[in-house]
């Protein structure tokens, strides 16, 4: 048996970095190396992304634990692995697609599968003898992800809810890593010194994704703030910002509206407000601007909005076919990719080669419920991606992943960051 054979599989329940249980996973080969990795979970999970498989068993951890999960990795896929090559990604990948046999990996889990499937690459590249991202990239790196910082949160507050989840701050002219990483390091700190000032010396609170909490329910609010902060930190020609709506959040089924500033409004309005933000300020992009399932909404919003670029998430799930329909039907321009909506590093790679033919933009994202020394920032690195959702620079995974492209930008010298002006629209 080759020293590339696996010899283990074994899995067991950790915590994340919201102290929720999920799966991790330790790989070992016949050769000794040990690859570990597990899969993260969202707040706003698409229901159209891969199932997370949780015990329900409300005696134990309130009904979030992964005992199933784990006893799916050691009963089930660690023996079909066993001798399997660490290098064949594919075939690790297709075994555990065919054990599962359902579109969303019902069966085993999306987090079962995706943590042995992030595993199995963190360990192949240790058998190398080498960084993730060198290994995936097949020595083909160009450039390095700018990246983007969610600073004002939305969601339910006390007394009002902001209808959009995050507003995020790109330093996407920065000259190189260090620069956009001082930036952020700025910025964040006096968005704090801002929202006082508007709140008449109130101080400014966390938010619910470890940003800053809104002053009040109103979008452009919010843009204003954050739009001053960079201004008065002197960065107002390197920055430019991103939309997160996650509009599925806001949405009523029933009546087919939308939660806005305390009132029930259509889609239309959605995009009119989104449209007037855009025309007042430097927008990249905008992800998730209406429902999941308004497949219509999202055509017009691809057509009405001329000075942005209109990506999925919970949209398009980082899944090829549901991308391919919306690139056809015109109603995205790109994703955010999240390798657990997938479930398998293999149908990660198969969105991106579509998006790449396409020429869609593919922002690579961690879930709010991470863990340090997530694979995401080793992948975008890898696929030479445009931009990498960090999230707020505030708690230690968001810093973690901050640190690998701070590490990277050190470790590879002769790459730039990525060069924006293709997606700009501004």
């Amino acid at each position: 048996m080759k020293s590339t054979s696996i010899r283990t599989v074994y899995a067991r329940q950790i915590m994340d970095c919201n102290c929720r249980p999920m799966v991790e996973v330790d790989i070992v080969t016949e050769g000794g190396v040990m690859g570990r990795a597990s899969a993260s979970t969202g707040s706003s999970v698409g229901s159209y992304e891969s199932y997370v498989l949780r015990d329900n068993d409300f005696e134990r951890f309130a009904g979030l634990s992964v005992f199933k999960a784990v006893e799916n990795v050691n009963k089930i896929i660690a023996p079909a692995l066993k001798g399997v090559d660490i290098l064949n990604q594919k075939e690790i990948d297709a075994i555990m697609i065919e054990l599962d046999g359902t579109p969303q990996k019902n069966k085993l889990g999306g987090n079962t599968i995706g943590s042995v499937s992030f595993a199995a690459l963190r360990t192949a590249a240790k058998t190398m003898n080498t960084e993730v991202y060198h290994y995936l990239s097949e020595g083909k790196l160009k450039s390095l992800p700018i990246p983007t910082f969610n600073s004002i949160n939305g969601g339910k507050y006390h007394g009002f809810r902001m209808a959009f989840q995050e507003f995020t701050f790109i330093p996407y002219k920065a000259e190189n890593m260090e620069e956009a990483v001082e930036i952020a390091f700025s910025v964040f700190k006096h968005i704090e010194t801002v929202i006082e000032r508007f709140q008449k010396g109130e101080p400014a609170k966390v938010g619910h994704y470890y940003g800053w909490m809104p002053p009040n329910d109103n979008p452009e609010t919010a843009m204003e703030v954050l739009h001053t902060a960079v201004v008065e930190c002197g960065y107002e020609n390197k920055v430019a910002y991103a939309l997160d709506c996650a509009a599925s959040e806001i949405y009523d089924k029933n009546t087919k509206l939308y939660e806005l500033k305390g009132k029930m409004v259509d889609a239309d309005e959605i995009i009119a407000l989104v449209k007037r933000l855009s025309e007042k300020y430097n927008l990249l992009y905008v992800e998730d601007i209406l429902d999941e399932n308004d497949w219509d909404g999202y055509k017009r919003a691809v057509k009405a909005l001329n000075r942005t670029i209109v990506i999925g998430d919970d949209f398009t799930v980082t899944n090829a076919e549901r991308l391919k329909k919306a690139y056809q039907e015109k109603a995205a321009e790109g994703f955010i990719l999240k390798p657990n909506q997938a479930g398998t590093i293999t149908e990660s790679l198969e969105a991106v080669k579509y998006a790449n033919e396409k020429g869609l933009l593919v922002v690579p994202s961690q879930r709010a419920g991470g863990a340090v020394d997530d694979i995401v920032p080793d992948l975008a690195i890898a696929i030479n991606a445009p931009a990498i959702k960090n999230s707020a620079p505030r708690t230690g995974e968001r810093i973690y992943a901050l640190n690998c492209l701070y590490r990277a930008a050190e470790m590879e010298p002769n790459l730039d960051l990525y060069d924006f002006t293709p997606f700009i629209r501004f």
